[in-house]
């Protein structure tokens, strides 16, 4: 099977690391990851998640990211936009989308133990819905 990745480049190095965990989960899964898109941010993740998982040759994909804790409600309400048009997006197309955005509101301490954890389970939750 193969399968695609949408990640912002915001928290860029932390999103290496995620991509990194995201690749080792899905070679040990026999899962193939054919296509990598980089977006700016979270809200450009929907358009790209829908772009890719338009092609016939991609089975399901997963989205990285993190939306950090700000001074205003603005990560609290992208994060619930963006999960949502997420969620539309995977029953439209029926195929599986795992989710590792950190946050809304996550603290710069919380990231680093949950970067490769969080991308390894949207891995295994996309491997386990194409069985």
């Amino acid at each position: 099977m193969n399968i695609g990745i949408v990640a912002g480049t915001f928290h860029q190095q932390e999103i290496e690391l995620m991509i990194a965990e995201a690749r080792s989960v899905a070679g040990a899964l026999g899962l193939r990851i054919v296509e990598t898109v980089l977006v700016p941010g979270s809200m450009e993740k929907p358009l790209a998640l829908k772009r890719l998982l338009l092609k016939d040759s991609i089975d399901g994909a997963v989205v990285l990211g993190v939306i950090e804790k700000g001074e205003t409600k603005h990560g609290l309400v992208m994060a619930q936009a963006v999960i949502q048009a997420i969620i539309g997006i995977q029953l439209e197309t029926m195929k599986p989308v795992g989710t590792a955005i950190l946050g809304p509101e996550i603290e710069p301490g919380q990231i680093p133990p949950r970067l490769r954890p969080y991308a390894a389970a949207a891995v295994r939750a996309v491997a386990a819905m194409l069985k």
